[in-house]
């Protein structure tokens, strides 16, 4: 089996732990070169920009732009190399539901591979207690990376399923043996607002606050009650993982996909010409 050409990039930054660990991890395995953010870009999903500047790194490039950017330079014809596959990470906090999925960096950065048709696989963490692992340097991140380089040399051996846009990894830095389960993300969002300026609240900041579990607000460590929540997720949910403290590992497909709908269907057979009726 030949040695996979990989990008390697990440949200945290071209500094972070998560991503020095992966890059250990993979180069006993193939030629890695790192295309990542000069700075923390988390929470961009898949934010890109027309340009971006480019310095050498002594492990690739550092890049100041998203993860998203960092892909596209890589895959488009920034470097010579011919990338057979993108890993992302490893993120120093879990990214679980499709929510926090859709606004992740390092799921954005995936997301940007599988459009440019090469196959990627986005790694973050978690801690059974902590929850995040921050700040980064306070944890180890060797297990989700090794788990990340077992999981490739699996795909490789195996072959890339052609419906497969990405696989999103969650891993306990935590367990030495954790179980690992086959997962989809869950749906389980809502918003809350709060004024902070004073009299009928219209004007001045708002607080845009993220409830991404049920019980906490924003970047709160939910696992204290996670475990009376549980039976809201199902077995097979990558929340229902985590809260179990297992690998959570979840193919995805490219966003946007058709909805098959024969109501839709109807819905635009009734439309009838557009501005008919005018």
């Amino acid at each position: 089996m030949s040695r996979p050409a990989i990008l390697l990039t990440n949200d945290d930054g071209i500094d972070a732990p998560g991503l020095a660990a992966l890059y250990e991890e993979l180069t006993a395995i193939g030629s890695v070169t790192v295309i990542a953010p000069r700075r923390n870009r988390s929470g961009v999903g898949r934010t890109r920009n027309g340009s971006v500047t480019v310095d050498d790194h002594p492990w690739g490039y550092r890049v100041r732009g998203t993860p998203a950017d960092c892909v596209a330079f890589g895959l488009g014809g920034g470097v010579e190399t011919e990338f057979d596959f993108v890993v992302a990470g490893v993120n120093d906090g879990p990214n679980i539901g499709n929510y926090v999925i859709g606004r992740s960096g390092t799921a954005g950065a995936c997301v940007e591979a599988a459009f440019l048709d090469t196959p990627a696989i986005a790694v973050s963490a978690y801690h059974t207690e902590d929850f995040h692992c921050y700040p980064a340097e306070d944890y180890e991140f060797d297990r989700p990376a090794s788990l990340a380089r077992e999981l490739l040399t699996a795909l490789q051996r195996r072959g890339v399923p052609s419906d497969l846009g990405f696989v999103n990894v969650n891993a306990p830095v935590d367990r030495p043996s954790p179980p690992i389960r086959l997962t989809r993300p869950v749906a389980d969002y809502s918003q809350r607002v709060e004024y902070e300026s004073d009299g009928d609240g219209t004007e001045g900041a708002v607080e845009l606050i993220d409830k991404t579990w049920p019980h906490v607000d924003g970047y709160e460590n939910p696992l204290e009650e996670a475990a009376a929540y549980k039976n809201r997720y199902p077995e097979s949910s990558d929340r229902r993982a985590l809260i179990a403290g297992a690998v959570s590992i979840s193919p995805l497909s490219l966003p946007h996909s058709v909805v098959e709908s024969p109501a839709l269907d109807e819905l635009v057979e009734e439309l009838g010409p557009a501005g008919a009726s005018g």
